[in-house]
C-alpha cells in the first residue's frame, strides 16, 4: 500500500473532478476507477496488436503498444513511490497515453497526419484524449470514459497551439489551457513522459537486438549501455549471449530510475512547490541530471539511426504508409465501407460539419484499427496485399 502523498502529488480527495458529475465509488479512489476503466476500455484491448517498432506479423515477442504501456507503468510506479507522488494516477495515466495510436506505429500516425493536413491533421496524444472523452462508447449516459481531469491532462502530453485554442473554446479552463498559458502539468503527467522515454530506449535495445537489425557490438558506441555491458562482465565473466543483454539493459534501466529520483528530489528541494497550484507554475521538476540526459540522448540518436531508419525498417514503414493513405481515400470516398457506427458518423458529421468533419470520422476509424485489420481491410477495398 501506498505511504502518504507529499504535498505536491494529486490528490485524488481534490480532484478537479469530471465533466460529468457522478457518485464517489465506495471502495476506490477517483484514480483507482480511471486505471479500472481504462483497462476495461475496447481501445486499451486492440493496443496488443499495435506496433511498437516492428509489426505485429512480424513476431511474437516483440514490443507493442500494449506491453509498452504496462512497462511504462511498471517504472512509473517505482518512480512515484520513491518520489511521494500518486502510483494510481501514473498508471492510469501510463495505459492510456498510446490509446490514440494508430496503426503501424509512427508510420501510420504520419500517414495518417499527411491525409489529414486540409483537415486539421492528426496527433495521436489529441487522439488519445478523443478516445478517452469521445470514442469510448461503454455508458448510458455519456460518451467516452467520463475520465477525471488530471488522468486526462496526463494523456495529453503534447499539443499544437491550434488545437490548444479549439480545446480551449469548447471547454474553457480544461486541458488546453495549459498550452495556451505554458504552464506545467502535474508532477504525475511529468512523470509519465519520462518514463515512456526510458521505457522504449531500453526495450527498443532489446527488440532491435532479437531482430537481428543490432548487434551487440554496435552498442559498443553506445556509452549509457556500453559501460553496463562491461561491468556485467567484469562481475559474470562467463556470462554470454542474451543474458548479458537482459542484465546490461537491466542495470541500464535501474541506473535511470535512481537518476530520475535523485534530480527530481534536487529539483523538488529546490523549488518547494506545496501543492499542485505550485508544480503548475514552476519549471518543470521532474527529469534526469545533466550527464544522464546527455547520456539518453545519445542512445537515442543511435537507435535512430541504426534501428529506426534501418532499411528493412523503411521499406517495411513505406509499405504501412501506403495501407493507411488508401484506406483514408477509400473510406473517404466511400464512407459506407467503414463499420457501421463509423457510417453513420461520417454521414451526421458531413451534413452537419462539411468535409472536414466527415474527415475526421474517417481519421478515428482508421486510427482504432490494429495492424493486422488494418492490412485486412487493406486487402479487401484494394486486392493488394502489402503486409502480413
Amino acid at each position: 500500500m501506498q505511504g502518504a502523498l507529499a504535498p505536491y502529488a494529486c490528490d485524488p480527495a481534490h480532484s478537479r473532478g469530471r465533466r460529468h458529475a457522478e457518485a464517489p465509488a465506495p471502495t476506490r479512489t477517483e484514480y483507482q476507477r480511471d486505471r479500472d476503466r481504462i483497462v476495461h476500455s475496447t481501445a486499451f484491448r486492440r493496443l496488443v496488436y499495435k506496433t511498437q517498432v516492428f509489426l505485429n506479423h512480424e513476431g511474437d515477442l516483440f514490443r507493442t503498444r500494449l506491453t509498452h504501456s504496462l512497462e511504462v507503468a511498471q517504472l512509473g510506479r517505482s518512480i512515484a513511490r520513491s518520489l511521494r507522488l500518486n502510483e494510481d494516477l501514473v498508471e492510469a495515466i501510463a495505459l492510456a497515453h498510446d490509446l490514440g495510436h494508430t496503426p503501424f506505429g509512427h508510420a501510420g500516425q504520419d500517414a495518417l497526419n499527411a491525409c489529414m493536413a486540409a483537415h486539421g491533421g492528426f496527433e495521436h496524444n489529441l487522439q488519445s484524449l478523443r478516445v478517452v472523452d469521445e470514442l469510448e462508447h461503454r455508458y448510458p449516459r455519456y460518451d467516452g470514459l467520463n475520465l477525471s481531469f488530471e488522468t486526462r491532462e496526463g494523456i495529453l502530453k503534447h499539443c499544437s497551439r491550434a488545437n490548444a485554442e479549439h480545446l480551449e473554446a469548447a471547454h474553457p479552463g480544461d486541458v488546453g489551457q495549459r498550452f495556451l498559458q505554458r504552464t506545467q502539468p502535474s508532477l504525475e503527467a511529468q512523470l509519465c513522459n519520462l518514463a515512456d522515454e526510458i521505457a522504449y530506449n531500453a526495450h527498443d535495445i532489446d527488440d532491435g537486438v532479437r531482430s537481428g537489425l543490432l548487434v551487440m557490438e554496435q552498442l559498443h558506441e553506445v556509452p549509457l549501455f556500453d559501460d553496463f555491458r562491461r561491468e556485467t562482465l567484469r562481475e559474470h565473466p562467463g556470462l554470454t549471449g542474451r543474458r548479458v543483454l537482459y542484465e546490461s539493459i537491466r542495470r541500464m534501466l535501474s541506473a535511470q530510475v535512481y537518476d530520475v529520483i535523485a534530480a527530481s528530489s534536487a529539483a523538488l528541494a529546490e523549488h518547494r512547490p506545496g501543492s499542485t497550484d505550485a508544480v503548475r507554475r514552476c519549471v518543470p521538476l521532474i527529469g534526469f541530471q545533466a550527464a544522464m540526459r546527455e547520456a539518453s540522448q545519445v542512445l537515442k540518436r543511435f537507435l535512430t539511426r541504426n534501428l529506426y531508419r534501418h532499411p528493412q525498417v523503411n521499406d517495411i514503414t513505406d509499405q504501412a504508409k501506403a495501407v493507411v493513405q488508401q484506406l483514408f481515400e477509400a473510406y473517404h470516398h466511400a464512407p459506407r465501407e467503414m463499420a457501421e457506427r463509423f457510417a453513420e458518423r461520417a454521414a451526421d458529421r458531413l451534413a452537419r460539419g462539411g468535409v472536414a468533419a466527415q474527415a475526421r470520422v474517417v481519421a478515428d476509424y482508421i486510427a482504432g484499427m490494429t495492424d493486422r485489420f488494418a492490412a485486412r481491410e487493406h486487402e479487401r477495398l484494394t486486392g493488394q496485399r502489402l503486409l502480413g
